[in-house]
């Protein structure tokens, strides 16, 4: 993309690119060179223009030309303009792959085409690049987008990641960093396909253990955030190549058990059919109790061999990565007496050790500093 930018109007592969990057001419000037080619390509006169690149053009607004003399493009780049809004314009680009449109001024109310996502647009753009806007909230109308492969809305001012980003079922790489997200959703760990999540710089306090579900992740980036553990789920990303954590407050020491309520007189009963494994069939019980013993989670601590429901103990236990970093991961047992106090050779310490065998080959690149 360097090349792209730092030419002018040099057409290329066998004139199936044009680039037209930091042309010192007016917007009318490109406008009646961008009508003249589409005016070309519909005579048959060149060959069809596949690829487009507009970067650093002052434009205020998307070219004209564009809705009706390019059909065949699959890539647009508009970056580093005065764009406030992606006009009608690109709705006429059926074909269209990959969008490039950082480092403008969009972000306000229209930023995106009325009927983006009924357009056949939204069938086709697998590539849709945003950062260096000013949204500040992940528009709509990019989560009816279910074609894309990667979504990059980095440097912006977003509060949130909303729910429906699972609507995503494509999506492979999704970069966010560098705004203002403080919580991340569970939906986010409904995306079968994501490859590489970047939440960096932002001012998120923890990761949803649900982040299991992503079997499909190689890369994580969480630098620069204000986390202080980690799931101890995050051990299930069998594909985890690299995970980034420097400039968190990851503790070094802290109180391992924190408050914890008793168990009702229902999560005493469920616990004692679950362990003794007492047998009964949907005749025997009401449906909301066959629903609530469903709920059962196994302690962790594989000395235990208990389950709890909704009553839990939390509690930090380091893990040793690569012989290198030891990290604070949250995990819950059924009971304080799962957890010896905070001697250096605690249960929890040596299931650490246990834990840190299996996982250390799994993990290949941790970077905390």
């Amino acid at each position: 993309m360097e090349e792209a930018e730092a030419g002018a109007a040099v057409p290329a592969a066998g004139e199936a690119e044009l680039n037209l990057s930091r042309l010192s001419v007016s917007p009318e000037t490109l406008e009646s060179e961008l009508e003249s080619r589409g005016d070309e390509e519909r005579r048959g006169a060149r060959e069809a223009l596949l690829r487009l690149l507009l970067p650093h053009n002052r434009l205020a607004s998307l070219p004209r030309a564009l809705g009706g003399g390019f059909p065949h493009l699959q890539l647009l780049d508009v970056s580093g303009n005065a764009l406030t809004a992606l006009g009608p314009e690109l709705l006429a680009l059926r074909r269209l792959r990959t969008l490039l449109a950082k480092n403008n001024r969009l972000g306000g109310p229209g930023a995106l085409p009325k009927g983006l996502a009924r357009s056949p647009l939204a069938r086709s753009l697998q590539v849709l690049n945003l950062s260096g806007n000013c949204f500040q909230e992940l528009p709509a109308p990019v989560l009816e987008l279910r074609a894309l492969h990667t979504l990059s809305l980095g440097g912006n001012q977003l509060q949130t990641i909303p729910a429906e980003i699972e609507n995503l079922q494509s999506l492979e790489c999704l970069y966010l960093g560098g705004n203002f997200i403080k919580e991340i959703p569970p939906e986010l760990a409904n995306l079968p396909s994501l490859n590489y999540l970047v939440l960096c710089d932002n001012r998120i306090q923890s990761v949803p253990p649900q982040f299991s579900q992503l079997h499909s992740l190689r890369s994580l980036s969480l630098h620069n955030n204000l986390l202080t553990y980690l799931p101890r789920e995050i051990l299930s990303l069998i594909h985890l190549e690299e995970l980034s954590l420097r400039g968190n407050p990851l503790v070094v020491r802290f109180v391992r058990d924190l408050t914890y309520n008793p168990p009702t007189l229902l999560e005493l009963a469920a616990r004692t059919i679950k362990i003794r494994n007492i047998s009964y069939t949907p005749c025997d019980l009401p449906g909301n109790l066959l629903r609530y013993l469903s709920l059962a989670s196994n302690c962790p601590n594989p000395k235990c061999g208990g389950v709890y429901f909704d009553c839990c103990v939390r509690q930090i236990k380091f893990v040793d990565f690569c012989g290198k970093y030891r990290l604070p991961l949250m995990h819950y047992l059924c009971s304080p007496e799962c957890s010896s106090p905070c001697s250096s050779t605690s249960q929890s310490e040596s299931d650490s050790e246990d834990e840190a065998s299996v996982a250390a080959h799994r993990m290949q690149k941790v970077l905390l500093g």
